[in-house]
Parts: C-alpha cells; structure tokens; sequence
C-alpha cells in the first residue's frame, strides 16, 4: 500500500509545526511539503503531487487557501477556525463539483469529540445548558469553532430552548454570545491551550461535561486520522465525528 501524499500549509505555526512532527512520524503518511505564508501552495501541491493537503493558517487566509487546495485537485484537511456556515457551504459545492473528498475539523483532539458527542446525548434530557470555553490569548476568533459546533449540536438535539426569564445585563456581553438560544462564554488568557465545559442545569441537580487539552500534541492523532480517512470521501463534511 503507497504512502498518502500530504502537505502542511502554515508549517511553521504552533500548529503546523506539530503537525510537520506527527505527520513525519505517521508511517501511513508521507511529508511531501511544507508551506506558509508567501509561499506558491498550488505550485507546490502540483510539484509534489501532493494527494492531502493540511491547512492551519488564519480565517482571514483559510477560505482562498481551501479554494485553491480543492482547484489543485488535493484533498483538504482545515483545520483553521472562524469559518462562517455559508463558506463551508460554498466549499462543499466546490468539492462536489471537483469530485473530492474534504473535511473541516474545529476540534482534532479525540476527546473533544466525544465531550461533544455526550454532552448532545445529555441535552435530550437537560435543555438548560450553557457553553464555557477557554483558550490561550493569542487564539484570534472567539468564539471558538468547537463552541459553535457544540451549541449547533445541544440546539439539533434538545429541540425547543426552554423559556427563559427577562433578563438585564447591567454590562453588555456579561451573559455571553447567543448561539441558536445557547450561552457561550469565552475565555482567553495565558497558560491555557484548549478548554470547554459543557453545564446543564436540571432540577437540583446539574452535570457538567469537560475537555482539557494540555499540549498541542493532543490534536496530532486527530489530525494524522483525517489524512488517512479523507481519502475514503467524496464530500466535504464538517467535524471529525464523522471520521470515528
């Protein structure tokens, strides 16, 4: 079986250079390239026959960089947040129109996965909920893509949000983003890598579900899975649950 092709663009961010370690590693994988800023990403992609290419640039960039990943015929492995719905969808129509496989992931490590996938399990049962994240202070979105895909993940499986109380913020933003009727609070301060909490309030009770990632290596599994797995699609989708 040949080795899969990849090319990690933004290579030298904490990220990309994570990435560039774990993607060498991976005996399944082959590094073909390395690229960031400044460089020629659909030259090299054509050079090196590149068959993945792993993105982890800025929101700013990610749309173009999609783009011209899917044009070039390799498939897309993005994992830079910020992303709005309709330029996810706009990338899917691209891929289909291409015939590639794609993914977008807002969160690679496995566990934040499964905190999403059990706190949707729990929102059948406890409606009231509310999202805490936390990152490190040079995290440029908030809130994070994980956030966002959690809260449309709680919204599809509680159904109806509860009523709620008229509320006053006596400073504006104190309750937070308002993300299909789900509080998300952000946090961003040096020491932290990636946090969130998931809290459900229920009668005299409430359940809390947490995801803490320590070090960025902690996305690398996750990351080396997509490369291998994208190449069995033939659409883009969006969260690496659908990968598991």
């Amino acid at each position: 079986m040949s080795l899969i092709r990849v090319l990690i663009n933004g290579s030298k961010g904490r990220m990309g250079k994570e990435s560039v370690k774990a993607v060498s590693e991976d005996p399944d994988l082959d590094l073909v390239a390395q690229t960031d800023l400044g460089d020629n990403l659909p030259g090299e992609i054509s050079q090196t026959k590149a068959q993945v290419v792993v993105d982890f640039t800025t929101a700013a960039a990610a749309m173009k960089n999609a783009g011209c990943i899917i044009e070039s015929g390799a498939r897309p492995v993005i994992g830079t947040s910020g992303l709005l719905p309709e330029q996810v969808a706009e990338l899917q129509k691209l891929c289909n129109k291409q015939n590639l496989g794609g993914i977008i992931v807002p969160n690679f490590a496995i566990g934040a996965v499964l905190m999403m996938k059990y706190s949707q399990d729990a929102a059948k049962y406890f409606p009231h909920v509310e999202v805490i994240e936390m990152h490190h202070d040079r995290k440029a979105d908030a809130p994070s893509g994980t956030a966002i895909k959690t809260a449309n993940l709680l919204a599809e499986s509680r159904g109806s949000a509860p009523p709620t109380v008229d509320e006053k913020e006596i400073l504006s933003g104190a309750r937070g983003a308002n993300a299909e009727d789900i509080r998300i609070h952000s946090v961003r301060l040096p020491g932290l890598v990636a946090h969130q909490e998931v809290i459900f309030g229920g009668q005299s009770q409430t359940l809390t579900i947490r995801h803490d990632s320590i070090h960025r290596d902690s996305f690398m599994p996750g990351v080396c899975l997509a490369c291998k797995k994208v190449m069995d699609l033939n659409e883009l989708v969006y969260g690496l649950e659908h990968l598991l």
